[in-house]
């Protein structure tokens, strides 16, 4: 079994949170560093990330009612987070290509909003991956902690040596690689995303 796992912010897509700060800032009435602050820095992110707030309407009322703001509806969210995110057409040649050699799914660290808006952030790859879409807030853990991969593996009643995990993060990627899954890390020089690299490790990975 050929099991390819694909990160989304970084490796599919593009994400620069500086242009998702102002454009919820703008939407909301606030300032960045209130937002930044109030949400982030003080980590209601990393536990909604693990599944805390496990429905996107528990997550944006969550929102703001600790940073003190309106109430988003969810397109709302999608529209200030689709300003941060570039498709990288290398990466989705990439995913297209593994769909051929195996089973590809996404497995992202992202909460129950953004779960809920990828329909409207990355249709084209929801087109590939059909219902293959693990989010870290419906596996109750955030990657690299091991627990992500064993229940990841366990949805596809897979045995770690079936995965292979794209990501940005090389802790992740190491992560991935200490429960027995092989891993490739996505790289970036003078800003550009390394996808033959990762095009390689997927024909590598296939062939093994």
């Amino acid at each position: 079994m050929n099991l390819y796992f694909f990160d989304l912010d970084k490796t599919l897509y593009a994400y620069d949170f500086r242009r998702r700060l102002p454009a919820l800032a703008t939407m909301l009435g606030t300032s960045q560093y209130h937002l930044a602050r109030s949400w982030w820095a003080d980590g209601f992110e990393a536990r909604a990330e693990a599944g805390e707030w496990n429905s996107a309407d528990l997550y944006l009322d969550h929102f703001a009612e600790v940073t003190g703001t309106r109430r988003l509806a969810l397109e709302e969210w999608a529209d200030a987070r689709r300003a941060a995110m570039t498709r990288i057409d290398g990466s989705i040649a990439a995913l297209h290509r593994a769909a051929e050699l195996g089973t590809v799914c996404l497995l992202s660290n992202n909460p129950a909003a953004t779960a809920a808006a990828l329909p409207l952030l990355i249709p084209d790859v929801l087109e590939i991956l059909g219902d293959n879409v693990l989010v870290s807030c419906d596996l109750g853990a955030r990657k690299p902690d091991a627990e992500v991969y064993r229940r990841a593996l366990g949805r596809f009643g897979a045995e770690a040596s079936d995965g292979f995990l794209a990501d940005d993060s090389a802790a992740n990627v190491d992560g991935a690689r200490a429960v027995g899954m092989a891993g490739h890390r996505l790289l970036t020089v003078d800003g550009v995303f390394q996808t033959d690299a990762l095009l390689a490790s997927i024909e590598e990975f296939a062939a093994r």
